[in-house]
């Protein structure tokens, strides 16, 4: 643990001009306030620095006035800052008296309130996750939304599409980039600078290689991880990702369905639950070694499947992603080694501290701390309600769902096909959240209500397909 002393120590060892506080808007997308080094102490650590939550999403206007506590564990250098600059995150406090209290609706703070919750239940002291993360790489990146031109462009030179432009043979056929090497391979370099801060940040990392896309997607893996650790890592690992493309001349996104007839991106997420330091979710004798917390941990997933998906998918681009085909899960079910089932269980974790299984349709438009704190919930929901999967006919599905007779089809659930049945989903199923106080009402209310505008202004934006398939008729 780090005090403020380290911090100073850190500050004055490394030559540090300015102090920057990253924040996170309901979106889950960085905010910052920069100070002058020589301003950081004891009091900034006391009294924090005031910022207005109405714009990031939070708090009604007359009751805007917040401040930020920056957490000395938190502190990293910026190595994309020119001037020597040292960031710190931490959590949103409302002024009061005779002393200031937590903002119930700020991400860190959710996290933290569900891991808490979760001790407090007696099931674990521990939630360990490893978010997956996807991302395309382009050479160009652009778009325009105007009364009289509608429409983006992108480029990869390694893309199937450039077979006959690129001239150098260097081209990647569609749907087939998946671990290939140099010379198809020319943002290896990129990436590897990415992990070598994402480590320099604090953040193990298991690997990273391209992915399927062939219009440059890749992935970088981390390690295992506390719950709210995770999710500040996610954080920086998103800026490292977005920061080092621009620095090599990428545009990096992760957004889940940037190119037509491509993969998409998703963020797979494993879990895993510790108490006293040993697995809750191993057993020899459980379907693929794992214990019926970890079967009710899945149910609970599954049930709450709908209203999740709000949370872990919450773009309309999210759903474009989420349809048949291209390793996308959008079966209600668990199974082993099946990529085509919401829940994927791992065959390759073998050993007890290593059991876990993934959820396979969230995607990185997602706040991680919202996320995150929501799949625990509803996973303990299970827990404690005993909501066996199997029994409620959510698999095993031990099969290639994807090639499935119509028939056979017909009879599975399916994930919401889009982000306004998501959002009905929620609305009706949200009590598990709010357990504990975690997840605050006013909070979900205004995330609802947010992204309902956020649906019914890009319905009204007519795009190119439509012109090719309306525009003679």
């Amino acid at each position: 643990m780090k005090t403020v002393q380290d911090v100073i120590s850190m500050i004055r060892d490394n030559g540090i001009q300015m102090v920057d506080f990253k924040m996170v808007d309901i979106n889950g997308q960085f905010r910052h306030v920069t100070i002058p080094a020589a301003d950081f102490g004891e009091d900034i650590m006391r009294d924090g620095v005031g910022f207005d939550a109405s714009n990031y999403g939070y708090a009604v206007v007359e009751k805007s006035d917040m401040v930020f506590i920056p957490d000395p564990n938190t502190a990293v250098i910026d190595p994309f800052c020119q001037i020597p600059t040292l960031s710190m995150t931490g959590n949103a406090m409302i002024i009061d008296h005779p002393q200031n209290r937590p903002l119930a609706q700020y991400p860190r703070n959710i996290v933290l309130a569900a891991e808490e919750y979760m001790r407090s239940s007696g099931i674990a002291d521990t939630m360990l996750i490893l978010p997956e993360f996807e991302f395309y790489l382009f050479d160009q990146a652009g778009w325009e939304i105007r009364p009289n031109a509608i429409g983006m462009h992108l480029d990869y030179a390694q893309a199937h599409w450039n077979s006959y432009t690129e001239g150098q043979g260097v081209v990647v056929p569609k749907q087939k980039n998946y671990h290939i090497a140099k010379p198809f391979d020319p943002t290896y370099e990129c990436r590897s600078e990415m992990v070598l801060l994402m480590e320099q940040a604090g953040i193990p990392v298991k690997y990273h290689h391209p992915e399927v896309g062939a219009a440059g997607q890749f992935e970088i893996e981390p390690k295992l991880g506390q719950m709210s650790v995770m999710a500040d890592a996610s954080m920086m690992i998103k800026y490292i990702i977005r920061n080092t493309a621009l620095k090599h001349g990428y545009s990096a996104t992760l957004m889940p369905k940037p190119v037509y007839g491509e993969a998409g991106s998703g963020m797979h997420v494993h879990m895993l639950l510790l108490k006293d330091g040993e697995p809750v979710f191993s057993d020899d004798n459980g379907y693929s070694h794992l214990s019926r917390e970890a079967h009710w941990f899945m149910g609970g997933l599954l049930k709450h499947i709908a209203s999740l998906c709000a949370i872990t998918n919450p773009s309309t681009n999210s759903f474009k992603r989420l349809v048949p085909g291209f390793e996308a899960p959008v079966t209600v079910g668990y199974a082993t080694s099946n990529r085509s089932a919401v829940i994927r269980i791992p065959a390759y974790a073998k050993t007890p501290k290593e059991r876990r299984f993934e959820l396979r349709n969230p995607d990185a438009t997602c706040n991680p701390y919202f996320c995150y704190a929501a799949i625990l919930m509803a996973g303990i929901d299970g827990i404690q309600n005993q909501i066996d999967p199997h029994e409620n006919g959510w698999g095993p599905y031990d099969m290639n769902l994807f090639n499935l007779p119509e028939e056979e089809k017909k009879k599975l659930k399916s994930l919401p096909t889009c982000l306004e049945q998501a959002l009905d989903a929620l609305e009706a199923d949200h009590d598990y959240l709010t357990k504990g106080g975690v997840f605050p009402e006013i909070l979900i209310q205004n995330f609802i209500k947010n992204k309902r505008a956020e649906c019914i202004e890009l319905s009204k934006i007519p795009n190119p397909a439509e012109f090719d398939r309306y525009y003679n008729l």
